[in-house]
């Protein structure tokens, strides 16, 4: 995708601009068969989503992995709006980190958008982050404005927990080592965002690999195998400077998104066990501090796992312009749109539920819920039962399209939502009111995983070709 100027680098000059940018047709999305019985590799799917296409809603390249078992999981760009400045830059390769084998994959998505082919760079080997950086279960893949990539692991070779950073050249794809300072890495990791006008990446905690490979056992929370931190890194220097401790009700930190506005020093965060967003934020002293500012009520139930059921706040993301935070409670069933123009005080001005844990014709019987009446009835589009959640989330440029896929990680789908692995994922699409706020599922837009040729996938993360707000940095 071009850049708005010639003689520019990738991206747009501000978030801004960005919003004013073309209108996505198509989307790359990871599909994963780890923790299925499928004995296939994952594989990246392009799906047209131009509806004057006569491919609307439809698959229209696969690009299968060469090895077993990756899970694919998020992905990021070998170059974006941090470098729009360099115009020997372009946004042609997408990084794709595997969760589980460590391996790297370097996707040429610039030769061909519509049908991506894998570099001749085919994948970085686990055994490089291992030896160059004692690191692994590589997770969010930023580009950085020098050019280089920068990806956050959560583990050591071990499967223990490990928060650092591998860095590549941006030319041949090689490990250059860590970025982080010798000793510096957090106790676990996850994702980050990084702000270089106050010198400032910050980076998150989910869990210990070997703790969370199989499924989630509540019992290792209380044993220490997952994180409540957010991890406040020096931008120059690459050590950590300072850890916020979110405590009990900041459990499980995933998803972190600094404002776009560069000169912005705060931003939220999505805390999963407890269902909160915490904002994050300088301080007059020039230190970090963090708030919580939104809080998701469990629901008590019975016929579930546990007693008491969180909404699982799994993916959130802020709409190019900063005036709208989205997030999906995974287990709930719902997404939320909040306005954040006073950033200490969001409220809800948008809400639709998309499947979820409380169905009124599931197992599930809602003893006591602080928000609803009812339990939700099952969504049925175009003839197909949505199994499973909402969960990640992308926002189209202008902000108007909301695109949602119902994985959240294989082990954890197989455990909570075994019909969403039998059937498939889904990916569903909402019309956003940017005007007043509100959100309208689509009812003529769905994207059926269940209907691939080597049977059901689980479809991930979100990727347009011209870049997002989950991947664009502006310096």
């Amino acid at each position: 995708m071009a850049s708005t100027c010639s003689g520019c680098g990738p991206g747009y000059k501000t978030p801004l601009d960005a919003m004013k940018g073309p209108r996505e047709e198509i989307v790359y999305l990871p599909c994963i068969y780890r923790n299925t019985d499928i004995q296939k590799p994952d594989y990246l799917a392009t799906v047209d989503v131009n509806p004057q296409s006569p491919n609307f809603c439809k698959v229209i390249h696969r690009l299968p992995m060469p090895n077993l078992k990756d899970e694919l999981h998020h992905s990021g760009w070998n170059a974006c709006s941090s470098c729009y400045d360099d115009p020997s830059k372009r946004r042609n390769r997408l990084i794709l980190p595997s969760l589980m084998s460590s391996r790297i994959y370097v996707v040429d998505v610039g030769t061909d958008p519509l049908a991506p082919r894998l570099h001749k760079v085919h994948f970085i080997e686990p055994i490089d982050l291992f030896w160059k950086c004692g690191l692994a279960n590589p997770h969010t893949s930023h580009c950085l404005g020098s050019g280089q990539i920068m990806i956050s692991t959560m583990g050591d070779p071990s499967g223990n927990g490990k928060g650092g950073f591998v860095l590549l050249d941006g030319e041949t794809f090689e490990v250059i080592g860590n970025w982080e300072q010798p000793g510096e890495a957090a106790p676990f990791g996850y994702d980050f965002w990084y702000q270089p006008r106050h010198n400032v990446m910050i980076s998150t905690e989910w869990g210990a690999p070997k703790a969370l490979g199989n499924g989630f056992n509540p019992a290792d929370v209380k044993t220490g195998h997952y994180g409540q931190c957010l991890h406040v890194w020096d931008w120059t220097t690459h050590k950590r400077i300072q850890t916020l401790d979110l405590g009990e009700e900041g459990a499980v930190p995933l998803e972190i998104r600094f404002l776009h506005d560069p000169a912005a020093a705060e931003g939220f965060v999505g805390c999963a066990l407890q269902s909160t967003v915490f904002r994050f934020y300088k301080t007059l002293k020039g230190d970090w501090a963090a708030e919580k500012v939104i809080q998701i009520p469990s629901k008590k139930v019975e016929g579930w796992a546990l007693p008491e059921m969180p909404g699982l706040i799994t993916d959130i993301l802020i709409s190019l312009d900063d005036r709208f935070l989205y997030f999906s409670n995974w287990l709930h069933g719902d997404i939320r749109q909040y306005d954040i123009t006073d950033r200490r005080n969001p409220h809800m001005v948008g809400q639709v539920f998309l499947g979820g844990s409380i169905l009124k014709d599931g197992p599930v019987k809602v003893l006591e819920d602080k928000e609803l009446d009812s339990q939700p009835t099952p969504r049925i589009l175009k003839g197909k039962r949505v199994q499973g959640g909402p969960q990640m989330l992308q926002l189209s440029l202008d902000g108007r399209r909301l695109y949602v896929t119902t994985s959240l990680y294989s082990a954890w789908d197989k455990q909570f939502y075994p019909d969403l692995v039998k059937e498939g994922s889904v990916m569903m699409q909402i019309d956003v009111d940017t005007d007043k706020g509100g959100l309208k599922l689509n009812e003529n837009f769905l994207v059926d995983f269940g209907a691939e040729p080597d049977g059901p996938a689980l479809a991930h993360e979100l990727r347009y070709p011209g870049g997002d707000c989950t991947s664009d940095i502006w310096l």
